[in-house]
């Protein structure tokens, strides 16, 4: 039997999350972000985008979209600067 298991980013852009994110969300400190995209490559979902926005460094800044987080984290395990936290949800 083969089972097909859909792997490409951004896949729940046809799926929003709706009310069963895990119950953390990643929250993005703008002054801290360096811009370096490392939370946009590594989303499953694809969550996150630049703004277009700069902070006082200088540096764009990234915002999310939490319609499609399921809150695994990985974006602030990777932040080299620790610019997002994952907060708890409250429900």
């Amino acid at each position: 039997m083969k089972i097909n298991i859909n792997l490409k980013p951004g896949t729940s852009k046809n799926v929003q999350t709706g009310n069963w994110r895990i119950l953390t969300y990643p929250e993005v400190d703008h002054e801290k972000c360096i811009g370096c995209a490392m939370c946009e490559r590594v989303c499953p979902e694809g969550i996150f985008f630049p703004t277009g926005e700069k902070n006082r460094a200088g540096k764009i800044v990234y915002e999310k979209d939490l319609d499609y987080c399921k809150g695994c984290g990985l974006c602030a395990e990777i932040c080299p600067v620790k610019a997002i936290i994952m907060a708890e949800e409250e429900k």
